[in-house]
């Protein structure tokens, strides 16, 4: 006879073997007001999960439009139509998730100091310079980062906005 314990395998729950059947079950428990059979701590789980993407959203909108307006401020002969948009496209991200999410402005420093420190070695990587080429800390204001004008058939930014371009050449 043995004396060590026997291992029971410990049944999975609906969270760990299927989250969407879990998800639509905990739903339709809120809709008819069973609260004593939710899963409460997977919820608060999935909810802490939902807000940390929603700023992981904002730090990437961040992250890729810094590193185009560097490549752009230290790069202007490669300038194309496509960095344009790029930077467009972006800033609508950036504006609609604050819209839609107010409280994100409490993190929104956080967040910019985050994505330029990521758009700075992304710029490095596609440009082949050295990331010390870039400023260690953002030079560009909130303004710059959502208003400052970049087209190509626009002036030289230096012209408008101090940012010298050309830099790194």
């Amino acid at each position: 006879m043995s004396t060590s314990p026997s291992v029971v395998p410990r049944k999975q729950s609906l969270y760990e073997d299927d989250l969407y059947a879990w998800t639509t079950r905990q739903a339709t428990l809120i809709r008819a007001g069973r609260v004593d059979e939710l899963d409460l701590d997977h919820i608060a789980e999935e909810l802490d999960d939902l807000g940390s993407e929603i700023y992981r959203r904002l730090e990437s909108a961040l992250t890729i439009l810094f590193a185009h307006m560097l490549k752009w401020d230290y790069q202007p002969e490669r300038r194309t139509r496509s960095w344009e948009a790029t930077i467009r496209e972006q800033r609508k991200r950036i504006a609609k998730l604050l819209e839609k999410n107010p409280s994100l402005k409490s993190k929104l420093a956080e967040a910019t100091t985050e994505g330029y420190e990521y758009g700075r070695d992304r710029a490095s990587g596609e440009t082949d310079m050295p990331v010390e080429s870039f400023p260690e800390k953002s030079e560009y204001t909130w303004h710059d980062v959502m208003e400052r004008e970049f087209r190509l058939d626009q002036p030289e930014p230096s012209q408008t906005s101090g940012l010298g371009t050309g830099r790194g050449s």
